[in-house]
């Protein structure tokens, strides 16, 4: 129920901000007689495309709290808080961020994620599993990790490039509907029936396929912050906490990480054949292969 709340919060902010914004820039609406008007559903498009993908960036920590049940560590009251808060801010230190929030979510499985929208003000947390199976050098490598995307500046990217690819599903889906109920459904004025079903059937596709996309980024980036992670920790602790990781995901142990978190994840299982092109992670043995490259 509370993500269901969330998912409606999230869009009601998103019409909201995208309507004062059309009528802050004057946008008249993108249909003009028979026509369109390619500068205005271009804009019209841009408007809602970013929105959607900008105020869950904004709000991503607030969302990956709740989400996850992730409980912050204000005051560390045992000597693993202690460690944890400890270890995050040297690493920060040493990546040359600010000090992040620290937390740890309940979960069995072994995972940890970062987000936040800012660099200098974001969220790391492990989970319970994680800090129960892993040793210190492990931990610490996983750790290195998640502050290697903040460093990097994932979450902001991952952003920017979903706010671009749905500007052009919603600009394209459009442009094909208004055609097809222009010359099969001889629609002359206006936007009829056919429009309608077949935007919605473009954007339907469209954005399967621009997935494609953002999933290629969002898998390179997970080898750039293991690289960071082995910098910033150590090359071979991070591919013992890759691992370790393996082994768990052979072991096939469920995961109770929302599926809306699983693209900030150190881990978010396992794909196979056409499935891999819409995986947020590589996998795991494609990871450990790079880093013992790199190491030769």
């Amino acid at each position: 129920m509370l993500r269901i709340g969330l998912f409606l919060l999230t869009n009601l902010a998103v019409i909201i901000v995208a309507s004062i914004t059309l009528q802050l820039l004057g946008v008249e609406h993108y249909l003009q007689g028979s026509g369109l008007n390619l500068t205005s559903l271009l804009i019209f498009c841009a408007i809602f495309g970013f929105s959607g993908s900008l105020i869950s960036l904004f709000i991503s920590k607030w969302m990956a709290k709740r989400s996850t049940g992730t409980k912050i560590i204000e005051q560390p009251s045992t000597p693993e808080e202690r460690w944890l808060v400890e270890t995050t801010r040297e690493l920060a230190e040493k990546a040359g961020i600010g000090m992040p929030e620290v937390g740890i979510f309940p979960a069995q499985e072994s995972n940890a994620f970062a987000t936040g929208w800012n660099r200098n003000n974001a969220l790391v947390a492990v989970s319970q599993g994680l800090l129960q199976r892993f040793n210190r050098d492990e931990a610490r490598a996983v750790i290195a990790h998640e502050i290697g995307h903040v460093a990097n500046g994932d979450m902001i990217t991952l952003s920017l490039i979903q706010g671009v690819v749905n500007t052009f599903v919603m600009f394209f889906a459009r442009i094909i509907g208004h055609t097809v109920d222009r010359a099969v459904f001889k629609t002359e004025r206006g936007h009829g029936i056919g429009f309608y079903v077949v935007t919605f059937i473009a954007e339907m596709v469209l954005a399967v396929l621009a997935s494609i996309i953002v999933m290629k980024f969002s898998r390179y980036r997970e080898y750039r912050a293991d690289v960071a992670g082995a910098n910033l920790a150590d090359r071979g602790a991070m591919i013992g906490a890759l691992n370790r990781l393996l082994a768990e995901q052979k072991a096939q142990m469920p995961s109770s990480m929302p599926d809306t978190m699983h693209a900030f994840g150190i881990s978010s299982g396992f794909k196979q054949n056409f499935a891999k092109l819409f995986a947020s992670h590589p996998p795991l043995e494609d990871r450990i292969r790079a880093l013992q490259q790199n190491m030769s």
